[in-house]
C-alpha cells in the first residue's frame, strides 16, 4: 500500500472532519450529560452508559465517514461517487465552519466548566454553610449610633456563632473591614474563608431605627436574600433571633431546638445596658490587651449591670476582662475574688452560657493552673460556641502552658485555618513561635500580625523584635517606633519600646531622651506590674558606669517593688522583679532569694511558659551577684528551652545574650563566649 495515497483518500473521504467533529461533539454532550442529567435525579449508572456509548460510537463515526459521502444529492456511498464530484470546497467549508462552531462550544463549555469547579473549590473550602457577617454601616446623622451598628452586627454574629451546622467568621476577622470599601465581596469573602457574607445598614432617626440586610453567595456574586426592619431601639434588640433564624433556613443550616432557643434570647430587656455592654466588648477585645482598655471596659460593663443586674452576658464579659487584668497586669487577691463571682454569677443567671463558661475557665487556668478543670470548662463553652475560635485559642495556650508546644504551635495553625483574619490568634501564634525560637515561621506570623493590625501600637511593636532575635538588627524596631506619632503611648509601651531598644545599642542618651519625654510615672516593660521610670534610669546610670547615679534612681524604685510583693505575696513575677531589682542594688542575698522564690511559685513543671522566665531572671540575677558559674548553667539549658524569648532584658536568645549590657559580667567567661558563638537560638 502506498501511505500517500492512504492519507490522500483519508483526507478525500474526511476521515479527519468527522474524527474532530465527532470528537467535539461527543465531549459536550458528555459535558451537558454530566453537569445537568444529576439535576433531574438521573441514575449514575445511565450517566455512565451515554458516556460509553458515545466513546463507543467514535470507530463507528469515522467508518461511516469511510463509507459514506455527504452531496449536494443527500448521503451516498463514497463508491458511488465520481472523484470529480466529491465534495465541493464551499461545501467542505460549511463543514469547517460547522466543526468550528462545535469547537466554540465546547470551549466554552470547558471555560464555563472550570470557572464552577474554581467555585465549587473555593465553596468547598470554605465550607457551603460559612458565613461572614461584615460591620455594619451607619447611615445615621447620630454618630453615636454607631455603636448601635456594631450592636447588631455583633448580636447577628454571636448567635449565628451558637448554631452548629454553620461555620461563622470571628468579630475579630470581620471588624478590620470597618469602614473600609467593600466592592469587591467576592475576595472580601475568599480572604475571610466564607462561602456567604451578609452585608446591613443602620439608620436612626429619634427612638426609631431602621435596619436593612442582604445576604450574598459572595463566590457565585448573587443575592440570596434582603430584608429592612423598622423598630424602636428597644424592639431591635430582637431582631438578632429573627434574623439568626432567618440567615440559617437561606444557608439550609439545622437548628436544633437547644440552638433555636438559644439564638432567640434576649441577653438584655435594658437597651442602654446593652449599649454599654457594645462599647465595653469593643475595648475588652482590642489587639493590644492594654492596661487602660481593660479599665476602661471595666468601667462601662459596671455601669450595665448597673442598670441590668440580670445581665447574665455582661457578668460573664467584666469576669473575663477582669480575669485579663489579673493575668496580664495586676494579679492581686481582689481581681481574682471579682473574676471567681462574676463568672458564676453569670452562670447561676443562664447555666449553659458559653461565656460564662469562658469565664469560669480562665479563672481555672490563669488563677488555679488547673488545666484539667480549665479544659473541661472551655469544652462546654464549646457546647453552646461552636465557631468560637478564641475558645479553641485558649486551648491551645493550655497546650503551651504544658509544655506541649509543637502540639500547641498545630492548634494555633489549625485555628487559624478557620479564622485567618484573627489578629488575637496571628499574635498568640507569633509568641508560640518566638518561643521555640522557629525564626522564619516567627517572622511569617509578625508580617502577617502586622497586615492584620496596622493601628495596633502593641503588635507592631512585638512584631518588629522578631527582626532583632533572629538576625541581631534594630533596624526594623527603630523603624516601627520612629513611625508612631508623638503622644501615641498606650501603657506607655512605646517608651519602653524605644529605651529598650537604645539599651541594645547602648545608645545611653537616647534612652534617656526617650524617659525624659514621656509624662508617665511608670510604663509597661517588666510582667507583673507597672514599671517605674526610675527602675529604667538605674538600668542606664548602672550601664554608664554611674553606680552612685544608678543606686539613687533604683532605690527610689524599692517601695513601689516591696508594695507590689506584698500586695501579691504569692505571684511569681513580682518576686522575680523584686528580686533584679535587689540584683542591680548589690544585695546578693536578696535577689537571689527572690529569685528562687519566683521559681519555686512558677516551676516550668507548672507552667512551661512563665516558668522559663523566671529562670531566666535568675539567671540574670546570678550573673549580676558574681554566681557566673551558676548563671551559666541555666543559661546553657534556657538557650534550648521554649519560653526563655520576651521583648524585655532577661530575654535569652543568642541575639539577646550578645547585645544587651546586662551580660557583661560574663562576657569574659570562656563557657560564654562559647554559648554566643553558636548558631540557630
Amino acid at each position: 500500500m502506498n501511505p500517500k495515497r492512504f492519507f490522500r483518500e483519508l483526507r478525500r473521504r474526511n476521515i479527519y472532519r468527522a474524527a474532530v467533529g465527532y470528537a467535539a461533539a461527543a465531549w459536550l454532550l458528555i459535558q451537558i450529560a454530566t453537569q445537568t442529567l444529576p439535576f433531574f435525579e438521573t441514575p449514575a449508572w445511565a450517566v455512565r452508559l451515554i458516556i460509553v456509548l458515545l466513546l463507543a460510537g467514535f470507530p463507528f463515526a469515522l467508518v461511516w465517514a469511510w463509507m459514506f459521502e455527504l452531496t449536494s444529492e443527500g448521503i451516498v456511498r463514497t463508491e458511488d461517487v465520481p472523484p470529480e464530484t466529491a465534495i465541493t470546497r464551499a461545501s467542505g467549508r460549511k463543514i469547517d465552519f460547522l466543526i468550528i462552531c462545535v469547537l466554540t462550544l465546547a470551549i466554552a463549555v470547558l471555560v464555563f466548566d472550570r470557572f464552577r469547579s474554581k467555585v465549587r473549590q473555593e465553596r468547598s473550602n470554605a465550607g457551603e454553610k460559612s458565613i461572614a457577617v461584615l460591620p455594619f454601616d451607619n447611615f445615621s446623622e447620630d454618630k453615636e449610633k454607631a455603636f448601635f451598628a456594631d450592636g447588631i452586627q455583633d448580636d447577628i454574629l454571636t448567635s449565628l456563632a451558637k448554631i452548629r451546622d454553620l461555620k461563622v467568621i470571628s468579630r475579630t476577622s470581620v471588624m478590620r473591614y470597618k469602614g473600609a470599601e467593600k466592592t469587591n465581596i467576592r475576595e472580601i469573602a475568599k480572604a475571610l474563608g466564607a462561602a456567604n457574607i451578609l452585608e446591613g445598614s443602620v439608620r436612626g432617626s429619634g427612638n426609631r431605627v431602621k435596619v436593612s440586610v442582604q445576604l450574598l453567595d459572595a463566590l457565585a456574586d448573587h443575592h440570596l436574600w434582603a430584608e429592612s426592619y423598622d423598630r424602636t431601639i428597644s424592639d431591635a434588640l430582637t431582631l438578632q433571633g429573627e434574623l439568626a433564624t432567618e440567615i440559617a433556613e437561606k444557608l439550609r443550616a439545622t437548628l436544633t431546638p437547644a440552638e433555636k432557643a438559644r439564638v432567640q434570647t434576649k441577653p438584655t430587656e435594658n437597651a442602654d445596658a446593652y449599649v454599654l455592654y457594645l462599647r465595653a466588648r469593643q475595648y475588652e477585645t482590642g489587639p493590644d490587651t492594654l492596661l487602660q482598655d481593660y479599665k476602661t471596659a471595666e468601667q462601662l460593663y459596671t455601669s450595665a449591670l448597673a442598670l441590668d443586674p440580670d445581665f447574665a452576658l455582661a457578668h460573664a464579659r467584666l469576669a473575663t476582662t477582669r480575669g485579663a487584668i489579673f493575668h496580664y497586669y495586676e494579679p492581686t487577691d481582689a481581681w481574682k475574688t471579682k473574676l471567681l463571682a462574676g463568672a458564676q454569677e453569670a452562670l447561676r443567671l443562664q447555666p449553659d452560657l458559653g461565656e460564662g463558661h469562658v469565664a469560669l475557665g480562665l479563672y481555672h487556668y490563669w488563677i488555679e493552673r488547673d488545666y484539667d478543670r480549665a479544659l473541661e470548662e472551655f469544652r462546654l463553652a464549646l457546647q453552646t460556641l461552636p465557631n468560637d475560635g478564641n475558645v479553641r485559642s485558649l486551648m491551645a495556650a493550655i497546650q503551651r502552658r504544658q509544655g506541649k508546644w509543637p502540639e500547641a504551635a498545630k492548634s494555633y495553625e489549625q485555628v487559624e485555618e478557620v479564622d485567618p483574619q484573627n489578629a488575637n490568634i496571628v499574635r498568640n501564634l507569633l509568641f508560640t513561635y518566638t518561643a521555640m525560637r522557629r525564626w522564619p515561621e516567627a517572622e511569617r506570623a509578625a508580617e502577617r500580625l502586622r497586615a492584620l493590625a496596622p493601628d495596633s501600637t502593641n503588635s507592631r511593636i512585638q512584631a518588629a523584635y522578631v527582626d532583632f532575635w533572629a538576625r541581631g538588627s534594630t533596624t526594623a524596631l527603630k523603624t516601627t517606633l520612629a513611625q508612631i506619632p508623638p503622644g501615641v503611648d498606650p501603657d506607655g509601651n512605646v517608651t519602653a519600646g524605644r529605651w529598650d531598644v537604645a539599651m541594645i545599642e547602648r545608645d545611653f542618651a537616647a534612652a534617656e531622651q526617650s524617659l525624659v519625654a514621656s509624662p508617665l510615672e511608670g510604663v509597661s516593660y517588666l510582667n507583673g506590674q507597672m514599671t517605674a521610670k526610675t527602675f529604667l534610669q538605674g538600668c542606664i546610670a548602672l550601664a554608664k558606669g554611674d553606680s552612685a547615679q544608678a543606686q539613687a534612681s533604683f532605690q527610689s524604685a524599692v517601695p513601689g517593688f516591696e508594695a507590689a510583693v506584698q500586695e501579691s505575696p504569692d505571684d511569681a513575677t513580682r518576686h522575680a522583679n523584686l528580686g533584679l531589682l535587689s540584683a542591680f542594688l548589690g544585695r546578693k542575698e536578696t535577689a537571689m532569694e527572690e529569685g528562687r522564690r519566683a521559681v519555686e511559685l512558677m516551676p516550668e513543671s507548672k507552667d512551661a511558659f512563665d516558668g522559663a522566665i523566671m529562670n531566666s531572671v535568675l539567671a540574670l540575677i546570678y550573673a549580676r551577684v558574681g554566681e557566673a558559674d551558676l548563671a551559666l548553667r541555666l543559661l546553657e539549658r534556657l538557650i534550648k528551652t521554649p519560653g526563655a524569648v520576651d521583648s524585655a532584658l532577661y530575654s535569652v536568645t543568642l541575639n539577646d545574650l550578645r547585645a544587651r549590657w546586662v551580660w557583661d559580667p560574663l562576657r569574659n567567661e570562656a563557657r560564654f563566649q562559647q554559648l554566643i558563638a553558636g548558631e540557630g537560638n
